[in-house]
């Protein structure tokens, strides 16, 4: 599946991967191939991507969108990253 995560300023990544756990409105959650389509608000915590490149971020909210393996994420981090 594609991961897209952008901030306001820039996009932080795009990949292939395995899953995608994200610190969801009602608690984290992990997205897999296949998912059902979703869109979901996000808390503080972690974003964790698992794939060929591995990527962490810490953000303080934002919004997740999920369809036909497709996943985009908008976030508002910490500082410039």
């Amino acid at each position: 599946m594609r991961v897209t995560i952008v901030s306001p300023e820039k996009t932080l990544y795009k990949d292939e991967v395995q899953s995608v756990v994200v610190p969801g409105g009602m608690g984290t959650f992990e997205v897999l191939d296949n998912h059902a389509p979703i869109i979901s608000n996000l808390t503080e915590g972690v974003v964790n991507v698992s794939g060929a490149t591995p990527f962490q971020l810490h953000v303080k909210g934002g919004f997740i969108e999920v369809a036909r393996n497709e996943v985009s994420i908008c976030v508002e981090v910490n500082g410039n990253k």
